[in-house]
């Protein structure tokens, strides 16, 4: 069973989710938020380094799955997004923990079945994926969604591997 943890960076908080997977079968392990408050940013960046680091030692993932920038309308944010981001990886793979990065379309059409889907529907496709008894905080549900969209993906590996095996020159056995 794989244990993934995913993770909704941000540079005041940065939403986390931990569940474990295998085939079809999802199971909660646990989600909530790094909150970095208003502190100057490098001491940011090292709280958020720091909460990575405790929960990738506290849960014991084998993948950590992350969302990619995207640049809206203010570059300063993106920018500082962006090195929100690094510290989370860095914290990642300073635990040798294998590090997939997703767009926020691909984490959408993987939880709610299109990539334009709101807040709202990812809230609540993830609470129906994981059997939540209620909606978790969005930065949570977030992660949550990142580590679905990961666990999603890991299993059409799994499986184009396996059709792959099955294949010799180019025909199916």
């Amino acid at each position: 069973m794989a244990v993934i943890l995913g993770i909704d960076p941000g540079s005041r908080f940065t939403g986390y989710g931990v569940i474990a997977h295998q085939g079809a079968k999802f199971q909660y392990l646990g989600s909530g938020c790094i909150k970095v408050g208003e502190h100057e940013f490098p001491i940011r960046l090292k709280m958020i380094y720091q909460g990575i680091t405790q929960l990738i030692e506290q849960f014991s993932p084998s993948d950590f799955a992350i969302e990619q920038v995207f640049v809206a309308h203010n570059p300063s944010s993106a920018l500082k997004l962006g090195q929100a981001r690094g510290a989370a990886i860095v914290a990642a793979t300073m635990q040798s923990v294998n590090v997939s990065e997703y767009s926020a379309r691909q984490i959408k059409q993987a939880v709610a079945g299109t990539g334009g889907a709101d807040k709202n529907q990812v809230q609540e496709m993830v609470k129906r994926i994981l059997k939540l008894p209620g909606t978790p905080q969005a930065d949570a549900a977030d992660a949550l969604a990142v580590a679905i969209c990961h666990a999603h993906s890991r299993q059409n590996l799994i499986k184009m591997a396996g059709a792959a095996r099955k294949t010799v020159r180019g025909r199916l056995r």
